[in-house]
């Protein structure tokens, strides 16, 4: 893991998901081009690294500290990055981490009195995935799978009325920083 340590500490004032995930607070949102360009980089020599392979060897060199199996998206970039700068004392798939954020959302939502229809809250659950595999959620999103399935922007803006930008922004917020 010295090799990835030492990545980011030569690479962390050139690479935006770097800069991003060193400031906290967060200065500027991460988005999924910027993970996805880090994934690249580290992919190239010297280096050839994988998200998997990160995660396989954290596995075997911090065994105690590593929860579930990751490495499999992209996103889970951001829970290696954090863990290595020691900004989360364990390892966790970052899809995880956005089910653990959006059920405390969900938790505050609740005690300030906003309900969710059982529909809804099925749509939120494809907005909580989509942002756990993307960081984020845009109107364009729902031109695509499973969105388009459950008809689309036209739907979503029919459930949510005049709240839908501010609920995708709020989410985005909540379960991606």
């Amino acid at each position: 893991m010295r090799s990835f340590r030492q990545f980011i500490e030569e690479h962390k004032d050139e690479i935006t998901a770097l800069q991003i995930l060193y400031s906290r607070p967060y200065k500027q949102r991460l988005t999924f081009k910027d993970i996805r360009d880090l994934a690249h980089t580290i992919a190239k020599p010297p280096y050839i690294l994988t998200p998997e392979k990160l995660w396989q060897a954290y596995e075997a060199l911090e065994k105690s500290r590593v929860r579930g199996a990751g490495g499999r998206v992209l996103t889970d970039l951001v829970s290696l990055v954090r863990f290595e700068l020691q900004q989360d004392n364990e390892l966790v798939p970052f899809e995880a981490v956005v089910d653990q954020r959006f059920e405390a959302w969900l938790r505050r939502q609740e005690e300030t009195g906003r309900t969710f229809t059982p529909e809804q809250r099925q749509w939120l659950e494809a907005i909580r995935d989509h942002i756990a595999t993307s960081l984020g959620i845009a109107r364009d999103d729902f031109e695509y799978i499973p969105f388009v399935e459950r008809g689309g922007l036209g739907k979503a803006a029919s459930l949510f009325g005049g709240d839908l930008d501010r609920l995708l922004e709020e989410m985005t917020e909540a379960l991606a920083a």
